[in-house]
């Protein structure tokens, strides 16, 4: 049986509850993987500014994974490696989400920036990602710089069609999909969270094998598998991340 080396855990649905709340089950859990030898880190489509909050309380000292792994930073937040969307897309993305007209959030390594400070959903994101948005009136500063674009909108058939044309438009020069069905989510090309995993296996030397990633698998998840990695470590309870 291989022995487990390395944690790496979604964040959203797995170590915060609902309510976006991290638990002392949880930190109490992975304080456990640290007494046990093993790593611990986190991968999410969260944006690097949403992953600061949880970097103290659970005293995370490898690399973590924003924007779906398409970004690697340190735990200052500060890029280690980082996949951007190609400008020329970007400014595509962009063009298609004025045309079905939903509101447009781009986030760059450390800035979530908007139009609309008013948006219907810029108070649940405030929420989820403890961050204000910076209000800009052009995009085109920062086009070059773009990890993440989002179109939201209430309208879920509205943002169904946007996806679709979206995907034609882009093609494989990034990655969209609805995140959430308020949510179309453009990210780069070829990342997700399991090249993060890939990636984070080889900066610690150790095989993939050694890596049990935990998905989203309730907000006890992370409580149920540590205690199984640091007893009698069973592979088969971890589940594999989504692309």
């Amino acid at each position: 049986m291989t022995r487990i080396a390395l944690v790496v855990t979604d964040v959203d649905g797995t170590l915060l509850t609902k309510d976006k709340t991290l638990t002392d089950a949880a930190k109490h859990a992975l304080r456990r993987l640290k007494v046990a030898g093993i790593g611990f880190t986190i991968v999410s489509s969260r944006p690097t500014l949403g992953m600061r909050f949880l970097i103290e309380p659970l005293a995370i000292t490898l690399p973590v994974g924003a924007f779906n792994g398409s970004s690697i930073v340190d735990p200052q937040l500060k890029p280690i490696e980082q996949h951007l969307i190609p400008a020329a897309t970007a400014q595509r993305s962009l063009d298609l989400l004025n045309e079905f007209g939903v509101d447009i959030w781009l986030f760059t390594n450390d800035s979530w920036l908007t139009r609309n400070g008013d948006g219907e959903y810029v108070p649940h994101e405030k929420r989820a990602i403890r961050a204000d948005p910076v209000i800009v009136s052009d995009f085109a500063p920062y086009v070059s710089a773009a990890c993440k674009i989002v179109g939201a909108s209430s309208d879920a058939a509205l943002l169904q069609r946007c996806e679709a044309a979206m995907q034609q438009a882009v093609g494989a020069q990034a990655t969209a999909v609805r995140s959430q069905s308020y949510y179309l989510d453009v990210t780069p090309p070829g990342c997700d969270k399991g090249t993060f995993v890939q990636s984070m296996a080889g900066r610690q030397g150790i095989s993939t094998a050694a890596v049990p990633p935990v998905a989203r698998a309730g907000s006890n998840a992370v409580v149920r598998i540590v205690t199984t990695f640091t007893g009698s470590v069973d592979c088969t309870v971890a589940k594999a991340l989504p692309a």
